[in-house]
């Protein structure tokens, strides 16, 4: 007789069979044995499923509806769809059709993977969820990545890591740590990333990103938020952009307000409030703004540039320049059809291509100017210009005009001033 059996005791050790069996309907709490596969159908209370199990789902498609929580031991594949009040599972779990959970689906120390769709109240999953069509959630957490092949639509997302996304994505909130990928276009109200984000465009209303976001569509916005840089391709149009690096669109812009620490290239129509750049400014196009242009080195733009006041530290070009009130520059004016402001004040060693037209004109010293029409015009030590024309004209010593020098009101030249032509006094100006 075998000792063990004397003895009425266990071997030392337990082998466990691969156990093949049919659905039926089942109450209270059923276990699925770890490394076995079982088909079920309808589950009346809690589903237990030990390590490496698999579920069939015995309907054509299959299926398998729990009204109670599933719960899985680690590394289970369900080769059905799912139907459950809520999820709960260690390690990873892989469900062939959709999953749709009432409530929760909550996974420690691993990963989901749903083939189909997914729905849910809440979903917490600590390494990685995939979806392969769609996700529709209240609120999704995931410590790692999240990739969705179709669309999601979701009140609040927050992961870890990265997100990635191929069909349309509607939420209220999305945090992710680290970067984000939107294929297709987007309706958002908060999207804040650590480090890179990309869309393709939509409606974001906060963005808030740490490194560089891009946008490869129109993108409607209420705000911008980048430590880095920023891309938008298309006509895009929004409120306040803060950006510490580069801005680059691609396209026309429509703004309230921007503040950027590095350059600004934008190939369209500029129309927006205020803008103030530390570094330099491109426009192919026009820049239209209601409020102040403040750039620390140089703005170049193809057609017009228009504001209340305008302040360069370097050099401005453009076909004509444009100010309600003022316009100040450290170095240089290159226009075609000139500057027109109440005020025109150009800095020490400044130079002015164009004529320049205002109700007070200051050149300071060393500088040099075309030609100049106004109500009040100052040209300080050592400048010069080609042709003044001003009701008062006040011209400082060792200045040199080559032109004409024409008046209405007063004349004040210093000593050793160079006058190519002898002043008129008139009754008229020529503009």
């Amino acid at each position: 007789m075998n000792g063990y059996q004397s003895r009425n005791v266990s071997p030392p050790f337990k082998v466990v069979r691969h156990v093949q069996r049919e659905g039926c309907e089942m109450s209270g709490r059923t276990s699925v044995p770890s490394r076995s596969t079982i088909t079920l159908s309808n589950v009346n209370g809690d589903l237990e499923v030990g390590r490496h199990a698999t579920v069939k789902g015995s309907s054509s498609p299959p299926k398998v509806t729990v009204s109670g929580t599933v719960h899985c031991e680690g590394d289970d594949i369900f080769e059905c769809s799912l139907f459950a009040e809520s999820l709960e599972a260690k390690d990873g779990v892989m469900v062939h059709g959709d999953l749709a959970i009432r409530d929760e689906v909550e996974v420690e120390d691993g990963s989901l993977e749903v083939k189909g769709n997914m729905t849910a109240t809440k979903a917490d999953v600590d390494y990685a969820l995939c979806v392969n069509k769609n996700l529709t959630v209240e609120e999704v957490e995931v410590g790692g990545s999240l990739t969705v092949d179709g669309n999601v639509k979701a009140e609040d997302a927050d992961i870890g890591g990265t997100f990635e996304a191929q069909g349309e994505v509607v939420a209220d909130r999305i945090e992710a740590g680290g970067s984000l990928r939107l294929r297709s276009k987007s309706d958002i109200r908060s999207l804040e990333v650590g480090g890179t984000a990309r869309v393709a465009g939509g409606r974001i209303r906060e963005i808030d990103v740490g490194g560089t976001f891009e946008s490869m569509s129109p993108l409607e916005f209420e705000k911008i938020d980048v430590g880095g840089t920023v891309r938008l391709v298309g006509k895009s149009k929004g409120g306040v952009i803060d950006v510490g690096g580069s801005f680059r669109v691609e396209g026309d812009l429509e703004f309230e307000e921007i503040d950027v620490g590095g350059t600004v290239d934008i190939a369209g129509l500029t129309q927006g409030g205020h803008m103030e750049v530390g570094g330099r400014v491109d426009i192919l196009g026009s820049l239209k703004l209601s409020g102040r242009l403040e750039v620390g080195g140089r703005v170049n733009a193809s057609e017009e540039i228009a504001a209340k006041d305008i302040e360069i530290g370097g050099t401005v070009r453009a076909r004509r320049i444009a100010a309600e009130e003022r316009v100040e520059v450290g170095g240089s004016i290159i226009t075609d059809e000139g500057v027109t402001a109440r005020i025109v004040e150009i800095g020490r060693r400044g130079e002015v291509r164009g004529p320049m037209r205002a109700d007070k004109i200051i050149v300071d010293r060393d500088a040099h100017v075309e030609n100049v029409y106004g109500k009040e015009i100052l040209l300080r030590t050592g400048a010069s210009a080609n042709n003044l024309y001003g009701q008062k004209i006040t011209i400082e010593s060792h200045c040199d005009v080559s032109g004409d020098v024409q008046y209405t009101d007063e004349l004040r030249v210093g000593e050793k001033a160079l006058l190519s032509k002898q002043p008129q006094k008139v009754d008229k100006l020529p503009f």
